[in-house]
């Protein structure tokens, strides 16, 4: 199929084409189709009135035969999923709509006004897709984006998903042991990734975004070698144009330091924790302890027992196996349907594209 994109008409009412106040200000061309993009005024919540921006697209005419819905996670945005969207437009073979949007304090969207977390973000796109009706969705989520759109569907809309599609990312407890984001990318606490927001300023926290998006797997020398060779390209403006939607997004205080919460609780992941910010406490133990009750029921082989497909870049904690066994005790259908990829990344749809995209066709049957 062409893979030529034709947006589509989003209902009226929150819906307009008038961007908020990011700072990414001067998007990429390859962004989103031309035409397709718009931007959703939060109705409620602690983001109530703020802009989340979308790109609402079809591949195709006539009337799609299935929604996919990309959700991103941190330090991302819509972005990183270009050539996973490039490789879908020469793949479908039958019309396909795509909804692609970008959480608050993020790429387009409006910028942070307090330090967010998933659960958030998560009443955020439930919103979106509500207004937007969509329904027969193929979810596809990557990093925290699999505790935000998850916990965005299964617990209050989880018969609007057909199809689920994970990208190095779990809504589980990340085991303490074995390789973990407090020993990872190298094995020193204090240098890990976890630590990470308390080594670089909030005003080049978007410079070290860009470059642990684009980072490849290697040896402890190799990355500290490779981090300040990439440094050094930034600074003088040598770095590839794509890193400058990570570096402009994140240039605002606000926005770095909700990247950087995100980042802080990574040792966590899945467990739950508190913190403190300007709204006051925040809680998000209960968010994931029904999200880990309720998968299983909703979208296991006992409920809707929805197709699945896993593709992880091995380099990351969340690809060790007994991260990956948590998903398929919980999701038993999803056995046989793992692909793990060899010296790839966290950050696997920089890097597999095709593989992505065919796996979105292939649950789709299409």
């Amino acid at each position: 199929m062409n893979s030529a994109a034709g947006p589509r008409n989003a209902p009226t009412g929150n819906v307009d084409t008038t961007p908020g106040n990011s700072p990414l200000t001067d998007p990429p061309a390859d962004y989103c189709p031309p035409g397709a993009a718009k931007w959703f005024t939060l109705p409620d919540g602690e983001n109530a009135g703020a802009k989340i921006f979308f790109a609402d697209y079809q591949i195709g005419d006539g009337e799609p035969e299935a929604t996919v819905v990309l959700v991103h996670g941190n330090p991302e945005c819509s972005y990183s999923y270009r050539h996973v969207v490039n490789e879908l437009g020469s793949l479908a073979t039958k019309p396909l709509r795509i909804v692609v949007m970008d959480h608050i304090g993020f790429g387009l969207s409006d910028q942070a006004t307090f330090e967010m977390i998933d659960m958030h973000q998560a009443h955020n796109l439930r919103r979106l897709v509500e207004h937007l009706d969509l329904r027969g969705i193929t979810l596809v989520v990557h990093d925290w984006g699999g505790p935000i759109g998850i916990g965005a569907l299964l617990l209050e809309n989880h018969t609007r998903v057909k199809n689920l599609v994970v990208l190095n990312t779990t809504v589980f407890p990340l085991p303490k042991d074995g390789l973990n984001f407090t020993n990872f990318p190298v094995p020193w606490r204090r240098l890990s990734w976890h630590a990470s927001p308390d080594l670089f300023p909030s005003s080049i926290w978007g410079t070290w975004a860009a470059i642990a998006v684009h980072a490849t797997p290697g040896s402890t020398p190799k990355l500290f070698y490779n981090t300040l060779k990439n440094f050094a390209r930034a600074v003088l403006g040598l770095a590839p144009d794509s890193w400058n939607v990570y570096k402009t997004m994140l240039s605002t205080k606000a926005n770095a330091n909700s990247s950087k919460r995100f980042v802080r609780h990574t040792k966590s992941w899945g467990h739950g924790y508190t913190y403190k910010t300007s709204i006051g406490t925040v809680d998000n133990r209960a968010f994931y302890q029904r999200i880990q009750s309720e998968i299983g029921e909703k979208w296991g082989p006992k409920g809707g027992n929805i197709p699945i497909r896993m593709l992880f870049g091995s380099w990351d904690p969340l690809a060790q196996p007994s991260v990956i066994e948590q998903w398929t005790e919980a999701l038993p259908q999803l056995r046989g349907n793992i692909q793990v990829f060899a010296d790839t990344s966290h950050f696997v749809a920089e890097h597999k594209g095709p593989e992505i995209a065919q796996a979105i066709i292939d649950v789709n049957g299409l």
